[in-house]
C-alpha cells in the first residue's frame, strides 16, 4: 500500500512539473519576443526570473491540495526530485541545441540580471513554501 501511495505522489508531482516546464518555456518565449526587445537583457532576465519564481509557486500552491503530501519531509523530497528533472531537462535540452558546457553553466553565474539560480531555490522550497501558506505544516 506504501509504495503504491508513493508511486501516486510520483506520478502526480512528475504531471505538476510538467505544467511548470510548459509555463517555463512560454515565459522563455515571452522574455525572448518581447521583453528583451522591449526591456533590454539584464531587466528582462530580471523579470523573467521573478515571473517564473511567481508561476512556480502559484501553480504549486494551487496543486498541492492533489498532491496530498504535507510532511515537511515529502515536500521537499518533491521540491528535490523537481530540481534533478529540471537539470536533467536543461541540460539535455541545451547539450541537444549544441550549446557547450561553459555556455550552459553561464546561466548559473547571475550574468546580466540572470535569477536562474534563484530560481531553482524556489523550484526546492516551493512544495514547502505553499503548504506552509495553506496552514498545511
Amino acid at each position: 500500500m506504501e509504495k503504491m501511495m508513493l508511486t501516486a505522489i510520483g506520478i502526480k508531482a512528475l504531471i505538476i512539473w510538467s505544467g511548470i516546464l510548459v509555463l517555463a518555456i512560454a515565459n522563455g518565449m515571452l522574455r525572448e519576443s518581447f521583453l528583451i526587445p522591449a526591456l533590454g537583457a539584464p531587466a528582462a532576465l530580471v523579470l523573467s526570473g521573478l515571473l517564473l519564481s511567481a508561476v512556480i509557486l502559484g501553480v504549486t500552491y494551487t496543486s498541492l491540495p492533489w498532491l496530498q503530501v504535507t510532511s515537511p519531509a515529502g515536500l521537499f523530497a518533491v521540491g528535490l526530485g523537481w530540481l534533478a528533472l529540471t537539470l536533467v531537462f536543461e541540460f539535455s535540452f541545451g547539450r541537444w541545441q549544441g550549446k557547450s558546457w561553459p555556455e550552459l553553466l553561464e546561466a548559473y553565474t547571475f550574468k546580466d540580471g540572470n535569477l536562474w539560480p534563484v530560481v531553482l531555490v524556489v523550484i526546492v522550497f516551493a512544495p514547502f513554501l505553499a503548504a506552509k501558506l495553506r496552514g498545511l505544516v
